[in-house]
């Protein structure tokens, strides 16, 4: 059996119809930069995810970027991050000419914690950005009062967390600003990059808006430089068509990662740390990570076997060869090191069946002997 890490045309077959539909809309209308699709999806995310204002733009590192550019983040300035995550969140600060710092993260949940927030405070911190990792929310509530007592902006980096929820709360409400990704492969995936920026401060929207666009308003009157962050009208199209699936969607991956859960106890793979899902935050599995011993040899032995996995993710940014000028890089931050070591994420879309579910777990069980 073949099990891919991600079968987006099964995906496809299911809404195949309404994509089609929404694509013609907008080749009739002739409109596919900004425009009436982009203005709908953002009413429609708006309410999803239960904020005042959703700002449309190109993908989810521009997301960031433009964040960070509305909060007036440049050089002089450091900005706290995790070590361990996607580039994006390191890189966007680093193309402003802030300096990045970075911090080790909870070994549980592998995301930053408030205590590695506090020691890494100075006079030059400007803002923190705790990213919701695999689809599960940080923990947001000592962060929050970390950043109050600092004066910081928090910044949340919800690329991989559209729908998660903390406390009741969805990812993507807390912080000054939030900042998603719809990727194709990510829970919510547009058909090429796509992003989403959040917020409940009216001034903050209207000024995102505005940086999205070259920082014109009115058009070609410049007040400030900005960029072209503009989201096509076509990509915005599909997300609508799929928004409404999302919540199945996110069910059956839930379901599968239970089922994940339910096999891996049954076979007795004790050596294999499941992912945490401590009480009060609801996990969208964006990703299903593993932490298992080998884990090279063990995914190469899988992929003889058949079934994909990844590695989210291989090297911290204190590693970083791009980031060798930073105090950091080079020294010593032994979660996140560890976690680089032996993370293996198994294939969790939501269309897996029971039988590729049970050949996964039976395909770990050898390959971990």
């Amino acid at each position: 059996m073949n099990v891919p890490l991600l079968d987006l045309q099964r995906q496809y077959e299911s809404i195949r119809g309404e994509v089609l539909a929404a694509i013609t809309r907008v080749c009739d209308a002739q409109h596919f930069i900004m425009g009436p699709e982009v203005d709908a999806l953002e009413r429609e995310l708006a309410g999803s995810i239960g904020v005042a204002q959703a700002i449309g733009v190109s993908s989810g590192t521009d997301a960031l970027l433009v964040a960070l550019m509305a909060l007036g983040i440049g050089p002089g300035d450091e900005v706290i991050v995790p070590t361990f995550s996607f580039f994006a969140t390191a890189g966007s600060v680093a193309r402003l000419g802030a300096t990045p710092v970075f911090i080790d993260v909870d070994p549980q949940t592998l995301m930053i914690d408030a205590d590695g927030i506090a020691a890494a405070v100075t006079p030059r911190t400007r803002a923190v950005i705790p990213v919701h990792l695999y689809g599960l929310c940080a923990d947001m509530d000592p962060i929050l009062e970390v950043a109050a007592a600092h004066e910081l902006h928090v910044i949340e980096d919800a690329a991989q967390a559209i729908g998660a929820t903390y406390k009741g709360r969805q990812a993507g409400t807390f912080g000054a600003v939030a900042c998603f990704s719809f990727f194709p492969s990510k829970n919510l995936g547009a058909y090429g990059d796509a992003g989403l920026v959040t917020t409940n401060d009216a001034a903050l929207a209207a000024h995102l808006r505005r940086l999205r666009n070259h920082g014109a308003e009115p058009k070609y009157y410049h007040h400030e430089i900005g960029g072209n962050f503009r989201l096509d009208a076509l990509q915005a199209a599909v997300l609508r068509v799929k928004l409404p699936h999302l919540p199945a969607w996110t069910d059956a991956r839930r379901r599968n990662a239970a089922t994940y859960r339910d096999l891996i106890r049954a076979a007795g793979l004790s050596q294999v740390c499941l992912p945490s899902e401590p009480e009060g935050r609801r996990h969208i599995y964006h990703q299903f990570v593993l932490r298992v011993p080998e884990r090279d040899r063990v995914r190469a032995d899988m992929a003889q076997r058949g079934v994909a996995t990844e590695v989210y993710y291989p090297v911290p940014f204190h590693r970083q060869k791009c980031f060798a000028s930073l105090p950091a890089h080079g020294r010593s931050l032994p979660v996140a090191e560890a976690a680089a070591a032996d993370v293996l994420a198994l294939p969790i879309y939501p269309e897996l069946t029971r039988a590729q579910l049970e050949y996964v777990v039976e395909s770990l069980a050898a390959s971990l002997r």
